[in-house]
């Protein structure tokens, strides 16, 4: 059956989200939509034409009415933030270009599964909640995926295991207060820092885990991809595909993305990742892991953090 993906925002993410729909053959029509009508007919038609040798996908520019009967809507749009710009100030501008898209494009998708990738995106995540219409189970932020992603990158790096073999999450916000509970991480089916002992390579030593690396790993990667190329859009898109997958497939997925909290660590009204459960109806519950109690404060603090920024927005 055909499945229909709106990606709102022409940008280098959401050009790459769309790309890499397209090759990985998850959508048979895809829109794009953005207020550069010529970016998105431009980046449409460049994908299109590469088409004939992956797979027939319909890829096309549109305005929020060529939605309708959309499977999942993916926004992508924002405006990055600027040398000297406050937190707060991104935090704003992008809310505000949030509270216009919301209402339009739920008039004409009122039953898709939304995406929200722009930063803030816990924040960004939390207001098109509350005013988009679209019921909570339905809408979910990319959250601390990408971050996870990266984590567990480094850590094969250490062990010498494939990425799949590690079981490790990065929770809490996707910035500056998110945290690694390496209490629960895993690599196969041993405790992460008794891989050393369990494990048995034959030719060569694995070296001590240094958790300070890691996690200075994860939150400044991105900042020197930036440093060094203008911008990060590859590993983001093939989580937010990721997602995608896991949307459309026909079982359901622990992921750390971000959704609203209802008590959870006796968190509550505000967005930000722990594993949610995600399937084919959206978000369908969670996974509580048995956090210790500097993790379970480390996720709190998460939790304030966020909930400053929403307390000097206007919603």
């Amino acid at each position: 059956m055909g499945r229909k993906i709106t990606v709102i925002g022409a940008g280098s993410v959401g050009s790459t989200i769309t790309y890499t729909l397209a090759v990985d053959k998850i959508a048979s029509e895809i829109v794009m939509i953005d207020v550069n009508e010529e970016k998105a007919r431009g980046e449409a038609m460049d994908i299109l034409q590469g088409m004939p040798f992956s797979s027939p996908t319909n890829i096309y520019a549109g305005d929020y009415s060529d939605a309708a009967g959309s499977d999942i809507v993916i926004i992508t749009c924002g405006i990055a933030r600027k040398a000297g710009q406050s937190r707060i100030d991104l935090a704003q501008t992008n809310v505000n270009i949030i509270k216009q898209i919301a209402p339009e494009i739920a008039k004409y998708a009122p039953d898709a599964i939304y995406i929200v990738v722009s930063n803030p995106v816990d924040i960004l995540t939390y207001v098109f909640m509350r005013v988009s219409g679209i019921p909570e189970k339905h809408i979910i932020g990319s959250g601390t995926i990408l971050d996870t992603s990266r984590l567990r990158s480094r850590i094969a790096e250490y062990v010498g295991i494939s990425e799949q073999n590690i079981h490790a999450y990065v929770l809490g916000e996707h910035g500056d207060s998110s945290f690694v509970p390496w209490s629960i991480a895993q690599v196969g089916c041993v405790n992460l820092f008794d891989y050393r002992k369990d494990f048995h390579f034959y030719d060569s030593l694995r070296p001590e885990l240094d958790t300070d690396e890691i996690e200075d790993y994860i939150r400044t990667s991105g900042g020197q991809i930036i440093k060094r190329k203008g911008a990060t859009f590859y590993a983001v898109s093939i989580s937010v595909c990721h997602i995608v997958k896991c949307l459309l497939g026909s079982a359901n997925n622990a992921l750390t993305v971000s959704s609203m909290m209802h008590g959870e660590y006796d968190i509550e009204d505000v967005c930000l990742s722990i594993p949610f459960i995600i399937g084919p109806h959206g978000v369908s519950g969670h996974l509580l892991p048995n956090l210790t109690g500097s993790e379970i404060g480390k996720l709190q603090n998460s939790a304030n953090v966020l909930k400053n920024v929403i307390r000097q927005v206007d919603i």
